[in-house]
C-alpha cells in the first residue's frame, strides 16, 4: 500500500494480496482519521459480502473467489469504543461470467490493484449497539 495526503483527502493504492479493510484501518490509525468517507474501485479475487438478516439480527455472508472488478465501493469511517469503525458496501462483477454480487464488505483481498479515496471530516462520531435493530448505529454525543 502506498498513499498520499492532499488537504483532508487521501489517495490510496492498495496492492495485490492486501486486504482492503485492514489497509484502510491502518491509514485511519496512522493519520488520526476519526470521521470520513471511503470511495474505491479496483479488482478483487477473494471477497466476502454480507446482508443483514433482520429476523436473526446477524449478517449472513458469502465468500466469492474469482476475477472480479469492483464496480462500486463506498462507505464511511467513524469510531466505536475508541477504535476505527468502517462501514463499507461493495458491488463486484465479472461481466464475462455474468456475475454481480453486492453487500456489506466483510473482507476483500485485492487481486491486481485497488484505488481508494478517503475524505477526512473534522470531528468525531461514535457508534453504539442498538438492541432494537441489532446494529451499531451512529451516536451523536
Amino acid at each position: 500500500m502506498e498513499y498520499r495526503k492532499y488537504g483532508n483527502d487521501y489517495v490510496l493504492r492498495i496492492d495485490k494480496g492486501e486486504e482492503i479493510l485492514q489497509t484502510i484501518s491502518q491509514v485511519c490509525q496512522q493519520e488520526g482519521i476519526l470521521l470520513g468517507t471511503v470511495n474505491g474501485i479496483g479488482a478483487v479475487g477473494d471477497v466476502t459480502l454480507g446482508v443483514f438478516n433482520t429476523k436473526k439480527f446477524q449478517y449472513e455472508s458469502v465468500e466469492y473467489k474469482g476475477d472480479f472488478e469492483i464496480a462500486s465501493c463506498m462507505g464511511n469511517i467513524s469510531t466505536m469504543n475508541g477504535n476505527t469503525y468502517l462501514h463499507i458496501h461493495m458491488a463486484v462483477g465479472n461481466s464475462k461470467e455474468g456475475e454481480v454480487h453486492a453487500g456489506h464488505l466483510n473482507r476483500g483481498v485485492v487481486s491486481l490493484t485497488g484505488e481508494f479515496f478517503l475524505h477526512k471530516i473534522e470531528g468525531e462520531v461514535d457508534r453504539e449497539y442498538s438492541e432494537e435493530v441489532g446494529l451499531n448505529l451512529i451516536k451523536f454525543s
